[in-house]
């Protein structure tokens, strides 16, 4: 998008107000576009508002397409972690229903609502310069780490009684995750979830007065590339829990959906160590390791894998079956 170009379809007086006092000169390419967008769009709040929703859709479809890809290709099944279930393409399009239904009718007006409240209270949209590295790193930390034990604790609240039955029931669906269905819920699951993913920036800008929609945009891009890579079914050596130990990833998480207990954070591991809620899971992957060992032949071992993993299945459906009807349960 030309700057000048812009400017000569009329939109001089919203340059002179937005940035009359901006040295174009001292700005870089991107935040050059930042500035052609607003006055492209004609108005900040409206340019702010699609700017967000364009930038959710866009890449959470875009994240999914090369797990929907994978998904097609047998060869990657050696790194599926349960290979026996691959979602159909049936199974993806109701998926995407579902996703886009919530999409437009709680994260659109979510999304459009945040920024006004936002700006409200000290967060700054088209103005440029655009924050450094320097400046979004501790606000992208500080909003991964709310936003993990907010999941946490919200997350095990949805496994009890009417909140299972009513509302979380629908993202266990699927006991062997795919990439689109991250986000695959019920609206009120979103709703809740979610309020961790924008309360985060929120509080950050309401006590610390310096905030920029450009790092919330960072922020977003990075929690929706965590949460479809954790629901993608596929654990591969270069994974990011297998350089960072403390993050959850998608070996951690899958056995959430194939169990139904435990592993209840996001994006790190060290909540559900800290209070337990990771007893079953290690268990499981001692048990993994143990077979791995004595097992004759990669053949031996994918079948003693299979039956154990259908055995954790059968114990999860048990564990559902009480949660749902409000009985209690160790980790659940």
């Amino acid at each position: 998008m030309s700057f000048n170009a812009t400017l000569a379809a009329g939109a001089t007086s919203l340059y002179d107000t937005l940035y009359g006092n901006t040295d174009l000169a001292s700005l870089n390419w991107l935040e050059r576009q930042w500035v052609a967008w607003y006055i492209w769009i004609g108005n900040p709040v409206i340019a702010t508002g699609l700017a967000s929703f364009l930038l959710h859709e866009i890449v959470y479809f875009g994240r999914c397409i090369p797990w929907i890809i994978i998904d097609a290709i047998p060869y990657f099944r050696k790194w599926k972690l349960q290979p026996a279930k691959v979602p159909t393409a049936q199974e993806q399009w109701e998926c995407t229903k579902q996703v886009l239904f919530s999409h437009f009718t709680i994260e659109l007006p979510a999304i459009w609502l945040f920024h006004p409240l936002a700006e409200a209270i000290g967060m700054s949209t088209y103005q440029v310069p655009l924050p450094s590295w320097q400046t979004m790193l501790p606000q992208i930390a500080f909003c991964f780490i709310f936003e993990d034990f907010f999941h946490f604790v919200a997350h095990q609240a949805l496994h009890t009684g009417p909140l299972y039955k009513h509302i979380h029931k629908i993202h266990h669906k699927y006991s062997a995750p795919f990439g689109l269905a991250a986000e695959y819920a019920h609206p009120a699951e979103v709703f809740i979830l979610g309020t961790g993913t924008i309360a985060g920036p929120l509080l950050y800008c309401y006590f610390m007065r310096d905030l920029h929609i450009f790092t919330v945009y960072v922020w977003i891009t990075l929690r929706l590339f965590q949460a479809i890579d954790a629901h993608s079914g596929y654990d591969f050596p270069w994974s990011l829990q297998h350089i960072l130990p403390f993050w959850s990833g998608a070996e951690h998480h899958d056995f959430h959906h194939m169990a139904f207990t435990n592993n209840f954070s996001t994006s790190f591991r060290w909540w559900d160590r800290i209070f337990g809620t990771d007893d079953k899971y290690r268990e499981y992957r001692a048990r993994v390791a143990a077979m791995k060992a004595k097992s004759a032949s990669p053949k031996e071992f994918i079948e003693a894998e299979k039956r154990l993993m259908e055995e954790v299945e059968r114990e999860g459906l048990v564990a559902e079956a009480e949660a749902e009807s409000g009985g209690k349960r160790k980790s659940s």
